[in-house]
């Protein structure tokens, strides 16, 4: 058996998964939502995130755009990932997030986020993989920087 391999297709499946039946896809209506667009003008791709916060808690996110398999697969596994976590959390595991991607350690908080530490070998696929949590940084008031 190959090293990893079947970890690797398993990562693979659950990226493919998200990106064909992506959830929490639409717009947030109402004067709480927070919105913000980005575009990675690399390859194209680009997102409208919408976020719902609540008493310093994500109760809501939800996202639009299109891309590549890798960035719009990112963005719903963030969406998931954030609701019910404190903006103060969301934001650590978006910094968590971005520094796995720059070939760093995945925390064990990151669940199936995981699955997308593969793109770190892939330095331009990086931005497709980090574009929504760029918006998701944006949206809370915190710098983005274009680096992972």
């Amino acid at each position: 058996m190959g090293s990893g391999g079947g970890l690797e297709d398993l990562y693979r499946e659950v990226i493919l998964e998200h990106y064909k039946s992506p959830r929490n896809r639409g717009r947030l209506e109402g004067a709480d939502a927070l919105r913000v667009e980005l575009q990675n003008p690399t390859c194209g791709d680009e997102i409208q995130l919408s976020l719902a916060v609540r008493d310093g808690v994500v109760a809501d996110a939800r996202f639009t755009g299109r891309g590549c398999s890798i960035s719009m697969a990112s963005a719903s596994m963030m969406t998931e990932a954030l609701k019910g976590r404190s903006v103060d959390d969301a934001v650590l595991l978006s910094r968590d997030f971005k520094g796995m991607l720059s070939g760093g350690q995945a925390p064990e908080h990151l669940g199936d986020l995981v699955a997308l530490s593969g793109v770190a070998q892939f330095p331009v696929r990086v931005k497709c993989a980090t574009l929504a949590w760029n918006a998701l940084l944006r949206a809370l008031g915190q710098s983005a920087t274009e680096e992972p």
